[in-house]
């Protein structure tokens, strides 16, 4: 029996009628209060259309203290305001902030700059950041990465290694591994992959262990930029150390190994890391299709398709546009023809020049009647926005 119910039943039996009426009257407004915040919460950010209504609610509710602890409703409201680009009414809810004991805590402090970032305003995160002083907030390692990160986020690739260099000796703080790894993320995006590549030995010189988030950044970078070799190097290094490999390490070597068309390793990669217990995703098999489809290899692609299906995952638009070329190369354009109407029996997304290409083939292969039935498709679809047309036609 819960707390709640001995105090109710104990509660029939010794409490006066007019203690009784004042434990209900409490626990009635307590249980008001708290179905009035939690759908406060929900509608907040999920169901109110209105930008501007939400700041003003926003607002609002950042008078109270449980709900300036709400780390999810932050930044569903910045993402909200900034896929409406009203940048303007993100600076005036998180302005609002300065108003509360909260900014100076450095906990709270790091996820407004944090915020600042994720909406592209790193000058704000930059002013937050360098007020902190005068809050009486300290700033440590904390909120030194909550900047690198607002500035890697921003995309200001150009002053994160300036940031990096120079804020640690002059404010006394010693960057982790977390400060390192933004600071590759930064180099990355700034095109300085060997100067990136170059961190890990400084990292392990500064008595700091390169983490899987450290690998898996220039394992990505490497072999999705076609530097394949250096790819391989880092994931040498990396099983050398004894470094865990999640589903992202092994993603990025699969997708490596694609763009080599080098189809053999990568089942042989598939089975390494389901033996190692990590479950494939939806980024695992569109890269074992791409792989064998792009060696010419197009059973075993049609093979890992169906495979992706079976694990419950949608294809992702890039996946037809390795499939459907090397079906339409091969010859098969039955399996083409097939694959085309599932895209739109599924409501999938696919480039509209990569259909133009099986109409095409199809006309090219005699198969003007499919050609037609996939060019009436695409017209009565009321989803994909693009027309198709046959070969013959002007």
């Amino acid at each position: 029996m819960s707390s709640l119910s001995r105090l109710l039943l104990r509660g029939t039996n010794s409490f006066s009628a007019p203690t009784n009426g004042r434990f209900f009257s409490a626990a009635t407004a307590a249980a008001a209060a708290t179905s009035q915040r939690t759908p406060s919460l929900i509608t907040l950010v999920n169901d109110e259309q209105d930008p501007k209504y939400i700041t003003e609610k926003f607002k609002k509710a950042s008078e109270t203290e449980w709900f300036r602890k709400n780390i999810a409703v932050y930044e569903r409201t910045v993402r909200r305001l900034a896929a409406a680009k009203k940048f303007e009414w993100i600076e005036e809810i998180l302005e609002e902030q300065n108003k509360y004991h909260n900014m100076s805590k450095e906990g709270f402090v790091a996820r407004i700059i944090n915020l600042y970032g994720r909406a592209g305003m790193f000058e704000n995160a930059q002013k937050v950041f360098d007020g902190m002083p005068e809050r009486n907030c300290k700033r440590s390692v904390l909120s030194f990465n909550a900047l690198l990160n607002a500035c890697v986020n921003s995309k200001k690739f150009d002053l994160v290694e300036g940031i990096f260099q120079e804020l640690p000796g002059k404010l006394s703080i010693q960057p982790d591994i977390a400060s390192y790894n933004t600071l590759i993320k930064g180099l990355c995006g700034k095109g300085s992959l060997s100067e990136a590549i170059a961190l890990i030995d400084e990292i392990e010189n500064k008595g700091l262990k390169p983490d899987h988030f450290t690998y898996n950044l220039l394992l990505h970078e490497t072999y999705t930029k076609g530097h394949f070799e250096q790819g391989e190097e880092i994931w040498g290094r990396m099983v050398e150390k004894n470094v865990a490999r999640d589903i992202r390490s092994y993603n990025a070597r699969l997708l490596g190994l694609a763009l080599e068309m080098k189809s053999e390793e990568m089942v042989s990669l598939f089975d390494e890391l389901k033996g190692n217990g990590i479950k494939p995703d939806v980024f695992t098999f569109t890269a074992m299709v791409r792989g064998c489809a792009g060696a010419g290899k197009v059973d075993e692609a049609k093979t890992w398709y169906k495979e992706l299906e079976k694990n419950g995952f949608r294809p992702m638009k890039l996946i037809f546009s390795s499939l459907l070329p090397a079906m339409c190369k091969a010859g098969d354009l039955e399996s083409a023809f097939e694959l085309c109407k599932e895209i739109f029996t599924k409501r999938l997304l696919v480039d509209g020049a990569i259909m133009q290409e099986v109409v095409d083939e199809l006309v090219k292969g005699s198969k003007k009647d499919e050609a037609e039935e996939i060019v009436e498709l695409a017209k009565k679809n009321d989803y994909l926005q693009f027309k198709l047309r046959l070969s013959s036609e002007e």
